[in-house]
């Protein structure tokens, strides 16, 4: 008997994890899927609680899940989060396969839930997707369930509809906030901006579809929101909510704090865009990193040369003229995806090269066919610069793999 004790104390006294501090068995098990941390209640005695004083919670269902299973996941979250005593500090909640709408659940379902945490628990981060694949299947999310997650730091929507006056008192710790595809007003997102004067991080994704109602907005207006903003991620067709011409305007003030800049889909014979980024670039004398996700796949499946008449159409070098005098101080790095060596592209990174002074990297994804790639090389190689930098090229799609990104690129936008 004695015996047998002795090896039940020694094999205690080999369980490592039990006797880790809370804080870290609590992170270990918060790296883990909810429904294999609350598996870990059968160990022992004194496991069978510990998944429920995780204070990251992450609930999610496969891509066109069947809308049985994703109420299963709502009855389960339901009762995860009432019986939890313990504070939940982070929550993800992530719904596909068109899960609302005439034949899928009722938005207050998730209403409830967000309804229970914004009363009873200090979220600091929230996450809600609910991808969709028509627009009657997104999620209408009501703006009073944010009256009371005032401690928000981190804000990220993913097919949500926003397209109603936001009635709060606004979020005066949120840091981050991400919109991806979006259904929201002009007017509405300003407001929603103006009331987070903490934020430091904004990225905008929303094709223009999503745009709801037709009401006039400027840069001016949109960057008086964002006094702090030290990271933007803008997707193009957005745009042209903000630039009502082609013509490059001044803005009032400085963005000071803005370090980095990205715009997803960029296109180079998008004369709003090339506004925006001109004007953008010429505001921010911090800026340390800018990075182009061009959209390459028109390019593609285009055999035909590039139409200069296109570009001049839309583009006329204004926006080049506009930042003639602009010297990029504190410019550290610059990525360009799916660079197709067009004129305006390889005038582009020539500006760059030629006005930023503590440059070091420039790194270019390149989409050229084969018989264009050593003269661009060439041309990159020759190309003036006030900095010792290095220029890395990688060449990421080959011609033969055309119709196969091309697919990619449809299959993650849609």
């Amino acid at each position: 008997m004695k015996s047998k004790r002795l090896s039940k104390a020694k094999r205690l006294s080999l369980d490592i994890i039990t006797t880790l501090p809370q804080p870290i068995i609590e992170t270990i098990l918060c790296l883990l899927p909810i429904r294999e941390a609350a598996r870990t209640s059968i160990l022992s005695r004194d496991w069978r609680y510990k998944w429920t004083t995780i204070p990251k919670l992450v609930f999610s269902t496969p891509d066109a899940n069947p809308i049985m299973e994703t109420s299963k996941l709502i009855r389960a979250i339901h009762q995860v989060i009432s019986l939890r005593q313990d504070p939940i500090h982070e929550f993800t909640l992530s719904l596909h396969g068109n899960c609302f709408g005439k034949t899928g659940l009722p938005s207050c379902e998730v209403d409830q839930i967000l309804c229970h945490l914004s009363k009873n628990h200090p979220v600091n981060k929230l996450i809600l997707d609910f991808g969709a694949s028509s627009d009657d299947c997104s999620y209408n999310l009501p703006f009073s369930v944010f009256s009371s997650l005032h401690r928000l730091t981190e804000l990220y929507l993913s097919w949500c509809d926003l397209d109603h006056q936001p009635a709060f008192n606004g979020f005066g710790s949120l840091v981050v906030l991400s919109l991806d595809f979006v259904w929201i007003s002009r007017k509405t997102l300003l407001c929603l901006l103006s009331s987070c004067p903490s934020l430091k991080s904004f990225r905008l994704i929303m094709p223009e579809d999503h745009v709801v109602g037709r009401e006039n907005s400027t840069m001016i207006e949109l960057f008086q929101c964002l006094p702090l903003i030290e990271h933007l991620t803008i997707w193009c067709d957005t745009i042209w909510w903000f630039v009502p011409d082609l013509v490059p305007q001044e803005l009032p003030t400085s963005l000071i704090h803005l370090k980095y800049f990205c715009m997803e889909q960029m296109s180079f014979h998008h004369g709003y865009a090339l506004t925006f980024l001109a004007i953008l670039i010429k505001n921010s004398p911090n800026l340390e990193k800018i990075e182009l996700q061009i959209d390459a796949a028109h390019y593609l499946f285009n055999d035909t040369d590039y139409d200069s008449d296109v570009y001049e159409e839309y583009h006329s070098d204004v926006w080049l003229e506009h930042l003639s005098n602009v010297w990029l101080e504190h410019l550290i790095e610059l990525k360009i995806t799916d660079f197709s060596n067009l004129e305006p592209e390889l005038e582009f990174v020539k500006l760059i090269l030629a006005k930023s002074p503590k440059l070091k990297k420039v790194s270019i994804k390149s989409v050229v066919k084969r018989d264009q790639e050593p003269g661009m090389l060439k041309t990159l190689l020759r190309t003036p610069r006030v900095s010792a930098v290095e220029i890395d090229v990688v060449k990421i799609y080959d011609c033969n793999l055309e119709f196969l990104y091309c697919y990619l690129y449809f299959y993650n936008l849609f």
